[in-house]
């Protein structure tokens, strides 16, 4: 069987808009961030700021960042930054956002982009109020591959998606000085890692109507493990599994009356995937050669075309899916127990 795949939509790395970055939270993240921005495209990052003022200087050492600021208030001030990163604990998220956006400089917060639905949509009126760009840091949603999917998706390929399943599992060894074990610190595995299966599954099936949360929890009460079961209003179902104790392989898989895709990579990072008719199966390949979070570059082209264009939110990932994405997640963590969803409003509809 021969199939002719659509090309990927992304903008391209070199020689469009390029805009100059400020970064809240020298971490590792960012770390990965800068350096294949700076390796692979046209994007560069202008200043980091930080608390302390060693750790920024290191930073910037490191990445060969002119600016170095020792508050988060000096970096968003600085003229010669465009654009803020803000790449500081989930629970910060919101704080360095808004400081961002009240200094009228256009935002990418890591994902998730706040801890909870209440939180995001805060986030969301004041970027709008601002007429900034705010975007939420999923990068898959701007891989290639995903792309190829999406208008897949959107062409029809797949007849009606029926089911999609998703995997997103990477192990912690329990440490209480860990940020992962720790509740107050945004812990827990389903915003960590789960915010990428329930962003998978509602690209795949739409918005879900219903859901359904099983896991554990830990002795201080953080998500370890979930599953969650949701469905749409026309019917499709997901399966989104996250945990923080076991290794899984991130084999995403999208069920339709004409056809399945199945992830052959790890479906958060640049992958390979195949395209089943039955038994018979072609497969795509990725074409880009880049390999694991060298491909959080993506996003930063795209933003810089969407700042260029005048828009003041992703069309492939906007501030209302962001908005539901933080409402999966308050459900599901809200229907483990109230201990692995402090302070998340008890409106939220998931049944444990």
């Amino acid at each position: 069987m021969t199939t002719s795949f659509p090309e990927p939509l992304v903008e391209p790395l070199r020689g469009g808009p390029a805009l100059r970055w400020g970064v809240i939270g020298p971490g590792t993240i960012a770390g990965d961030f800068t350096a294949t921005m700076h390796a692979n495209s046209d994007q560069r990052v202008v200043a980091v700021g930080s608390r302390s003022a060693e750790r920024a200087a290191a930073f910037a050492a490191r990445h060969g960042v002119p600016g170095v600021h020792d508050s988060y208030e000096a970096l968003v001030a600085d003229p010669t930054v465009d654009v803020v990163y803000v790449a500081s604990p989930h629970p910060q998220h919101l704080e360095h956002a808004l400081l961002a956006i009240a200094a009228g400089k256009h935002v990418l917060v890591e994902k998730p982009m706040t801890t909870s639905e209440a939180d995001t949509r805060t986030l969301a009126a004041a970027a709008r109020g601002a007429g900034v760009l705010a975007m939420e840091a999923m990068w898959t949603r701007y891989l290639p591959g995903t792309t190829v999917i999406a208008r897949m998706l959107a062409d029809g390929a797949l007849g009606d998606v029926r089911l999609a399943t998703v995997d997103v599992g990477w192990p912690h060894e329990p440490d209480p000085a860990d940020r992962m074990f720790d509740p107050a610190a945004g812990g827990g595995a389903l915003l960590d890692a789960g915010v990428y299966g329930h962003w998978f599954a509602r690209f795949a099936t739409g918005a879900p109507v219903t859901t359904r949360t099983t896991g554990t929890l830990s002795e201080r009460g953080v998500d370890l493990q979930s599953v969650t079961v949701s469905e749409t209003a026309g019917g499709a179902q997901s399966v989104v599994t996250t945990s923080m104790t076991a290794w899984t392989p991130g084999l995403a898989v999208i069920a339709g009356s004409r056809a399945t895709v199945r992830y052959t990579d790890h479906f958060v990072f640049p992958a390979s995937f195949a395209l089943h008719h039955g038994a018979d199966a072609t497969h795509w390949e990725d074409p880009s050669g880049l390999r694991g979070r060298q491909g959080l570059v993506w996003q930063t082209a795209a933003l810089a075309q969407y700042v260029a264009d005048g828009r003041t939110e992703s069309p492939l990932h906007s501030l209302d899916d962001s908005i539901g994405i933080a409402s999966a997640l308050d459900a599901a963590r809200t229907a483990l127990g109230p201990t692995a969803a402090p302070g998340v409003s008890e409106r939220v509809t998931s049944t444990p």
